[in-house]
């Protein structure tokens, strides 16, 4: 799957900006591309305002 940032990290809490790096994603615009499993969706859970996901 793709996930792009979409919204800014600052002003967000710590753990968002780490799950966020977590995914290598650092400012907006990042495209990163993760495997489809239960904790990159986890993760993507957590940070789901923030960005968008693409399935390939």
């Amino acid at each position: 799957m793709t996930i792009k940032l979409v919204k800014s990290l600052s002003g967000r809490s710590v753990k968002q900006i780490a799950t966020a790096k977590s995914l290598g994603l650092s400012r907006i615009g990042d495209v990163s591309v993760q495997p489809d499993n239960a904790p990159t969706s986890g993760k993507i859970a957590k940070i789901s305002h923030m960005v968008v996901v693409t399935k390939a």
